[in-house]
């Protein structure tokens, strides 16, 4: 199936992705704990550290393409910290992350400094899975990597194609070679915002990145989770190949999810949720469109014979028509049966 295809292949990026987070180089380290992007995206990063009474959890650290900032200043004590990161809003496809298993406690509204809790959901707060990362000096540094490795000018530049593209200004290759037409549509970007022609590439990815924010915000399939739980989310719609389903998408109490940030087409669109509820599952009451989801993360063409290939069937629920091309849904308590095993 096509979509699913796709998605192995994204898969294997993203797993290939996360086997380049961690490159360590203490030659470029700064004092303290020195985060690099060497990636076409912006990326927030959030750090952990083991203190007298717990694991010490700040962020959010931004991180441009190709730049680098200290997370932690001073001294490091050697021993086992953590780390996390996610690309900005303004992207397109959905959050990419960088992380691992150990889950800590974040802010996901804002800038933090906490001591991680055993419940973020009771505090207010998102649990993230961190990495690990075995720190064995008083000076270290991270680079975050995608499959392309790019060197700090590359990567510069393979975000401001991005950001161009995403802004809806300009569609090219993002391969970090800024040529003739990117420039123009930089200058063209500069004019159009009354900014001066020496706008620097560290303001101008500042702007582009506002306006991709404000571009994604008009469009696009949000789910929000109105509940005092967390919930996995699905959703299903008629696809280019047929009807196709989607998910899972980890939503933690009060939180909200983009799931397409593209301009919605045709007006059927369904919905699926599974609420965790004291170790019990949750799902909705009032649903009756069968669609395959699957059991780890998938994208399934199709809705007939599920279990057949080897997935199962769950009742979607179909949502209101999208409204210019965007779509915003929100799930409540009562929208969920009651509890089963």
């Amino acid at each position: 199936m096509a979509l699913e295809r796709w998605f192995l292949r994204f898969a294997a990026l993203v797993l290939a992705t996360a086997v380049l987070l961690l490159l360590p180089s203490r030659a470029e380290a700064q004092e303290g704990w020195q985060l690099c992007n060497r990636t076409s995206y912006i990326i927030e990063a959030a750090v952990g550290r083991h203190e007298d009474t717990g694991i010490t959890v700040q962020g959010w650290t931004k991180l441009q393409p190709g730049a680098c900032r200290t997370a932690l200043e001073g001294a490091l004590t050697p021993g086992q910290h953590y780390l996390y990161g996610r690309t900005s809003g303004a992207h397109m496809g959905g959050v990419r992350e960088w992380g691992g298993r150990h889950d800590l406690c974040v802010d996901p509204t804002g800038t933090f400094a906490l001591e991680s809790p055993p419940d973020c959901n009771a505090m207010g707060l998102e649990a993230q899975g961190f990495r690990p990362v075995n720190i064995t000096a008083e000076r270290w540094t991270n680079n975050f990597s995608e499959i392309e490795q790019y060197g700090a000018a590359e990567a510069r530049n393979a975000g401001l194609q991005r950001l161009l593209d995403e802004a809806g200004i300009f569609s090219g290759p993002i391969d970090g070679n800024v040529g003739f037409r990117t420039r123009s549509a930089i200058n063209d970007f500069l004019r159009a915002r009354n900014l001066p022609a020496t706008t620097t590439d560290e303001d101008l990815i500042d702007f582009l990145e506002q306006a991709a924010e404000e571009r994604s915000r008009a469009v696009g399939f949000t789910l929000c989770n109105r509940t005092r739980n967390r919930i996995w989310g699905a959703i299903a719609r008629r696809g280019p190949d047929g009807w196709e389903s989607r998910g899972w998408w980890r939503i933690e109490a009060g939180g909200c999810s983009r799931v397409i940030d593209r301009p919605l087409r045709g007006s059927e669109h369904y919905v699926y949720a599974e609420m965790e509820d004291a170790g019990q599952v949750r799902t909705l009451a009032q649903a009756a469109e069968a669609f395959c989801v699957g059991r780890a993360r998938f994208a399934i063409t199709g809705r007939d014979n599920c279990e057949g290939s080897g997935y199962r069937t769950a009742l979607f629920a179909r949502t209101p028509p999208p409204a210019d091309r965007k779509l915003i849904y929100e799930f409540f308590a009562r929208d969920f049966s009651q509890a089963s095993p």
